[in-house]
């Protein structure tokens, strides 16, 4: 990516390039990897602090401020309605899949599963925060089945289609926040792209997805906003209010392909010019290689 390394997005860039494809994959990933299935079945959405937490930290993560900030260069209102776009996909997927999940829950002992969906989150936690973790790292739909496969309850159960409108409601709001909150990002995107230190947010919003498996465990009460106070301190500690003041209307993504540099190995070695490039007093430089092509 242009001004951010953040891994997940960096690996789904490789694979896609467009960023209007690309944020759909981000904001639709929890909905295909089994993550937002598996914080369904564990009760995340129980409480308003879940359904914010979820939102903010699933569907509003900081794969999706970065794909925003370092590699949609339209206006904020093209921006906002290619969000909108996309957001109204994620939240009939989301409402879909909540609709599914009290049948699933039916032939599954929620209390293995729960630990499951803990060790989901701290997988995405883990590489959200280094590329080189998530290497080692089983990829979330992985743990979702084996923990399918580890809680299946066969005795007495029995597939009913069950859907609750009061959960799909939970889910539909857990969807809508993050997609507001990345409606707020891409209408405000020119100033934040100077304020805003991104690897540093991706640091702090790892952090904060890692805490949310402690309310699934019960280690603390599901109403305690821990994991929102360690997201709004990150948003403080990444945001510099100075540099807010400056507009980057005219952002460009730089010219130096840093995705293909990363998947080289790091390798930024330049290849020769084939044309002749004047120089500044009009002369002209010679067939070489030059250090900023």
């Amino acid at each position: 990516m242009s001004s951010s390394e953040h891994p997940i997005a960096l690996s789904l860039e490789r694979q896609v390039g467009d960023a209007t494809r690309l944020l759909a994959i981000v904001m639709c990933l929890p909905l295909v990897d089994g993550l937002f299935p598996a914080l369904v079945l564990a009760g995340a959405l129980d409480s308003v602090t879940g359904i914010l937490e979820v939102g903010l930290l699933v569907f509003g993560g900081s794969a999706m401020v970065a794909v925003i900030l370092a590699e949609m260069d339209d206006t904020p209102r093209k921006q906002a309605r290619i969000v909108l776009s996309v957001g109204a996909v994620v939240i009939a997927l989301a409402i879909v899949e909540a609709a599914l999940a009290p049948t699933l829950a039916g032939v599954l002992n929620l209390a293995v599963f729960e630990r499951f969906a803990g060790v989901v989150i701290l997988a995405v936690a883990a590489s959200t925060a280094s590329a080189r973790i998530g290497e080692y790292l089983p990829r979330p739909a992985v743990i979702v089945a084996l923990g399918l496969v580890a809680s299946v309850d066969p005795s007495g159960a029995s597939l009913v289609v069950d859907a609750r409108p009061d959960l799909m409601l939970r889910a539909a709001a857990a969807a809508g926040v993050g997609v507001g909150f990345a409606l707020v990002v891409a209408l405000v995107s020119p100033w934040l792209r100077n304020a805003v230190d991104l690897d540093r947010f991706r640091f702090g919003s790892a952090v904060a997805l890692g805490v949310l498996p402690l309310s699934i465990y019960g280690i603390i009460p599901s109403n305690a906003p821990l994991a929102l106070a360690v997201l709004v301190v990150t948003a403080i500690f990444a945001f510099d209010p100075g540099r807010a003041r400056e507009r980057d209307w005219e952002y460009e993504p730089d010219d130096i392909d840093v995705t293909a540099a990363l998947s080289n190995g790091g390798n930024t070695t330049t290849q020769p010019v084939d044309e002749r490039v004047e120089s500044g007093d009009g002369g002209e430089y010679d067939d070489e290689r030059l250090p900023w092509l």
